[in-house]
């Protein structure tokens, strides 16, 4: 089977403690549209990790979802997830692709610095991320990733581009539009009940069927 292209919303979990929340969370945006799904709780022990990842691998593969986790190669690996995220601190790329496999998806965190998302290119990433394009309640004082730095990266690399920092739905569309291919979004997608959530997650599906880059 081919892979759909990594386009559209990519959602980000918060720090879920409680796993059936979780999972009703994430069961609304995947009902909304969203088939790329990331991993991230920066609270939980090492076995809440794992039976939530495992959880989620599960509920994504019901919905014909990708599952990425954030930072943990190995969790990552043992749960069968379709890739990992790798910020600046959280290891090398060599080593994921080896312990994942040519196949799997690897994104790489590369702030608002080109000459990194070009290396992270060349080093064999599958996306590349810039953030936070906006001010972010989770990384308040990050740096500003300028939207032309998005066109660029567009219009230079071959990967897709991946925005994070402070989106919601009504700032993405001129992310979208200067090329983002990936919104990933947090705050803005997971603060209401499921209902909300299954909602803007098809809103935000929604922007790139408007935009003649990424609509089919």
């Amino acid at each position: 089977m081919v892979e759909a292209p990594l386009s559209g919303l990519y959602a980000v979990t918060p720090d879920f403690a409680d796993t059936s929340e979780l999972l009703r969370a994430v069961t609304a945006v995947l009902d909304g549209g969203c088939r790329l799904l990331q991993y991230r709780n920066k609270t939980a022990d090492a076995p809440l990790r794992h039976a939530q990842a495992t959880a989620l691998q599960t509920l994504c593969s019901m919905y014909g979802a990708r599952l990425i986790v954030n930072d943990d190669v190995r969790l990552a690996q043992s749960v069968g997830a379709a890739g990992v995220h790798l910020g600046r601190d959280d290891g090398e790329m060599a080593f994921a692709r080896k312990m994942l496999g040519d196949a799997a998806i690897i994104g790489a965190s590369c702030y608002t610095d080109f000459s990194r998302a070009c290396k992270t290119v060349d080093a064999g990433a599958s996306y590349i991320a810039f953030g936070a394009v906006y001010p972010s309640p989770s990384k308040p004082a990050a740096p500003l990733a300028p939207h032309t730095l998005i066109a660029r990266a567009r219009a230079e690399l071959s990967l897709p581009v991946c925005v994070i920092g402070g989106i919601t739905l009504e700032n993405a569309a001129p992310l979208v539009a200067a090329g983002a291919s990936l919104l990933a979004v947090i705050s803005d997608l997971f603060r209401g009940d499921t209902t909300y959530i299954r909602n803007r997650a098809a809103a935000y599906q929604q922007l790139f069927q408007e935009n003649p880059r990424h609509a089919q």
